[in-house]
Parts: C-alpha cells; sequence; structure tokens
C-alpha cells in the first residue's frame, strides 16, 4: 500500500480511502519421486482497505482467503501420501496496521504488516505462495540523510505460510541503504533474531554491494557482491553472493556464485525469515540448509518476446563442507503482464539429484488480477 490521500477529518479519512482487491487463481503439480503426485488448483483472495491520512495517521486492513477449486486438491498436507503444496486452505486478517505520516522523512507502521527487506534474501513476505508471510511488528522508515535510507523493525510474531511456521519472536531487523553513487546501490544490516518459545538466537551481519555501469552504446555491466556471517550459541557460518551479469539488446546474461556456509559440517546457515522460493531454485529443495552447508552456482537468461518476459536458470548444488553432490536443477519461466491489473504465468523447475533426496518435478499455471 502506498501513501494515502490527506483528509480534513476523521470522517473523510475513514470513509474516502482507497480498497483493493488481488485474486490469484493458480494449478500446480508436483513429482517428488516418493509420494503420489500432487495436484492443487488454488484461489487466493485479497480484500484491504486502506483509510485517508489524518493528522499524519491512517489505517490499512486485508483479509485473505485460499481455498482450493474444482475438486483439485490431492496434495499433503490436505491428502496424506500426496507430494507437498505449500497453499493451506486458510483464512485470516493478512495486515492490520496503524501507519504515522507525520514526522519529516519518516514512515511508522505498527500491526501486522508485510515485510520485505532488500531482495528478500534475510527478510522477505514468501509472496510465491498463496498464503504470504506477514509479522505483528512495528517498523520505522527514516530518509532524514541525504541518499541513506534507515529501516528499522521490531518483530513480536511472525504469521508463517503454515502454521507450523507461526512463531514468538523477540527480533530486531536494521537495514541501512546509501544511494549516493550513480548506478550503485550499497547495503549494510543487522538482523538479530530470538525465538521465544526455545530461547535460540541467531544474529547475522552483513554488507551488499550492487551496480551497473554502461558498456558501449546499449549495454550494461552488472554486478552484485555481499558478503555476511551468521552466529547461533553454538555455531558461526558464513554468507558469500557474487554476481556478474551483461544485459544487451533486451537480454540479460548472469553467471552467480551464493553459498549458505557450514561451520564444519555440524551447522549450515539458515535464512528463516527469508522469500526462500526466490533462491536455490524454485524446486524448493533447500528451505532448510544442509549441515554441510550449500554452495550454488548458478547461471541465467532472460529477456522479454511479444510482451512476456522469459526467464531460464541452471543451478548446480554442492555441499560446503565436505564432497557431497547435491544435484543440479533447471528453471524456466514465461510471464506476462496486460494493463496493470492482469497477469498470466507458467512456470517449471526440475531438480536432478545426484547423492541427496530425489528427483523433483513442479509446474506451475496462473492468472493475477489486481484492483
Amino acid at each position: 500500500m502506498g501513501f494515502a490521500v490527506q483528509a480534513d477529518s476523521l470522517d473523510k479519512a475513514l470513509a474516502g480511502g482507497t480498497a483493493s482487491l488481488d485474486m490469484r487463481l493458480r494449478f500446480e503439480r508436483v513429482d517428488d519421486s516418493t509420494n503420489k503426485n500432487a495436484k492443487a488448483a488454488t484461489l487466493r483472495t485479497r480484500l484491504g482497505y486502506g483509510t485517508g491520512i489524518y493528522h499524519g495517521f491512517s489505517a490499512y486492513g486485508e483479509f485473505e482467503h485460499v481455498r482450493a477449486v474444482a475438486g483439485i486438491d490431492d496434495y499433503a498436507p490436505l491428502r496424506s501420501g500426496h507430494a507437498t503444496v505449500a497453499d493451506p486452505k486458510v483464512t485470516q486478517l493478512n495486515q492490520a496496521y496503524l501507519d504515522y505520516s507525520g514526522l519529516p522523512d519518516s514512515r511508522i507502521k505498527l500491526g501486522r504488516q508485510r515485510l520485505i527487506l532488500g531482495n528478500a534474501r534475510f527478510v522477505g513476505n514468501v509472496g510465491w505462495r498463496q498464503n504470504e508471510q506477514t509479522f505483528d511488528a512495528v517498523s520505522v522508515l527514516n530518509k532524514t540523510l541525504a541518499n541513506i535510507t534507515v529501516t528499522y523493525a521490531y518483530l513480536d510474531k511472525v504469521k508463517g505460510i503454515l502454521s507450523k511456521f507461526d512463531a514468538d519472536v523477540d527480533d530486531h531487523l536494521i537495514n541501512v541503504r546509501y544511494d549516493r553513487f550513480e548506478g550503485v546501490r550499497l547495503t549494510a544490516y543487522a538482523y538479530l533474531l530470538k525465538d521465544e518459545n526455545s530461547g535460540a538466537k541467531n544474529n547475522t551481519y552483513g554488507l551488499r554491494a550492487k551496480g551497473k555501469t554502461a558498456v558501449g552504446s546499449a549495454g550494461r555491466l552488472l554486478y552484485t557482491a555481499e558478503l555476511a556471517s551468521q552466529s547461533t550459541e553454538d555455531n558461526d557460518a558464513r554468507y558469500i553472493f557474487l554476481e556478474a551479469g551483461l544485459a544487451l539488446k533486451g537480454v540479460t546474461a548472469r553467471l552467480g556464485y551464493e553459498m549458505l556456509g557450514s561451520d564444519n559440517g555440524k551447522y549450515g546457515l539458515q535464512t528463516p525469515l527469508a522469500t526462500k522460493h526466490a533462491f536455490n531454485g524454485w524446486a524448493d529443495m533447500f528451505l532448510s540448509t544442509p549441515a554441510e552447508g550449500l554452495r550454488d552456482w548458478m547461471l541465467s537468461l532472460g529477456g522479454r518476446l511479444g510482451g512476456a518476459r522469459l526467464l531460464a536458470v541452471y543451478h548446480d548444488f554442492n555441499a560446503d563442507r565436505g564432497s557431497t553432490d547435491y544435484g543440479s536443477e533447471v528453471d524456466l519461466l514465461a510471464a506476462r503482464n496486460f494493463g496493470n491489473r492482469y497477469q498470466l504465468g507458467i512456470k517449471y523447475a526440475g531438480f536432478n539429484a545426484d547423492s541427496w533426496k530425489t528427483d523433483t518435478d513442479k509446474f506451475w499455471l496462473w492468472g493475477q488480477l489486481k484492483i
């Protein structure tokens, strides 16, 4: 939700707000070579309303409903013995927060809200799933200093994509972005996590640089480098991401390397609040990092054809400690927007196991409406 419209009375602020509707119909098929094939046809509906601004205050509420359609619901956890599709039937309050924008260059939100920090590698909303991840939190965004955006959030509860991922937490998130140099974005972050029930702590500190520079008259050289360290009471692990790319005549090629390090084979770096589906392959084989860690070499090629976005990605997965070859994966995507309201898409993920887990194929077809 963007900034609301200023109102000159409370009644006008409440009545003169903006309603929103987001519907996504999706078919998903999963073959994991172990369970019965899963087939799921689900419809996700979000209905929201944001008030106008009165003395700097506004409010936003959003309900979410996910259900199976056409009787196509052969998937775990609804049907035992089938492969898993992480789109449960649910009706819930997805977001409900008070928003204050009365301070210069600042915005404060209190309540259940969507949070996406940076590229969502460590903090995100898992927007690919029908039931997204949200947080009961207070968040502060400030742009007082030139070219600097500071985001701080305190999390009290995580509302996961499945109820088993709901958690009472005591988390502090700090993200500082610096945009002083043209074509370059620098980010520093500290994500200090604590599970209230177990008392387990997970602290991550990192730096990220992302940029682009012109190559000739029509090309752009793309580059990203990120380094982070993570510590728990008993373990330490490193995170590394390096990527170089070239964009030329509407086609972009990238070569990347990502390491979720291991502490001597005892612990793999974890990202419990991340949008994990966006990383290490769409087959979701690495939602929890193995104790031996993960090294992911990736090559992608993307562009547009006939108004559609096309993307192909190849991954090669290995352990950070030891000699385990996890396997490889091919991901394919074609999606097209029709104006600002409609989208159609098709996506495939194929994981080819080596000495870890089993071959897995996933296929999606969807349509989306946003008003």
